[in-house]
């Protein structure tokens, strides 16, 4: 049976089914995203979080959406550091979908969905992403929507207590 996959802004009464995906995924992601604080898995600390992404949203900085499965919330895909300036036009695109929905299309279907999001509504050029070295589904993910490596950033991020590369990736929008 194949779903459909959406994006959307984010709203507040997605603070629940995200709490609960996070909750129950934790091992799930542990080595691919940093570690959290103990309200991130309640729904009182994604509300509070889904407030600050909204502010964001409205001083233009991110664009933060959820991936629903059959208008149910799956994930969560972000367009963050956005630099609208005319001489840049950017942002960095990042991703992630519960356990209980992965392999299944929907992050490669959500990253196309918010690349229109980018060209159409942001009117951005340029799509960056970053990826573990060793997330080859990512990988694969970014790869099917045009993405091309570019470099590696070392040492980047602090993951599980060790810090990590991260492989670097990008695409021209409206190519």
């Amino acid at each position: 049976m194949h779903t459909s996959t959406a994006i959307r802004l984010i709203e507040p009464a997605d603070a629940a089914p995200i709490a609960a995906h996070r909750k129950r995924d934790v091992e799930a992601f542990r080595r691919w995203e940093p570690a959290q604080p103990a309200d991130f898995f309640t729904p009182e600390g994604q509300a509070e979080r889904i407030d600050g992404l909204l502010a964001g949203h409205r001083a233009g900085t991110i664009w933060p959406g959820v991936v629903l499965a059959d208008d149910r919330v799956i994930g969560q895909v972000t367009v963050g550091g956005i630099v609208p300036q005319p001489h840049l036009r950017r942002g960095s695109v990042g991703y992630w979908i519960a356990s209980v929905a992965q392999n299944q299309g929907h992050a490669g279907r959500a990253v196309g969905h918010v690349l229109r999001v980018m060209t159409d509504e942001l009117g951005l050029h340029r799509a960056e992403a970053s990826t573990n070295l060793e997330n080859l589904p990512s990988q694969r993910v970014l790869r099917r929507n045009g993405f091309s490596p570019y470099g590696v950033s070392h040492s980047s991020i602090l993951l599980d207590g060790s810090w990590r590369d991260g492989l670097l990736w990008e695409r021209i929008l409206g190519d």
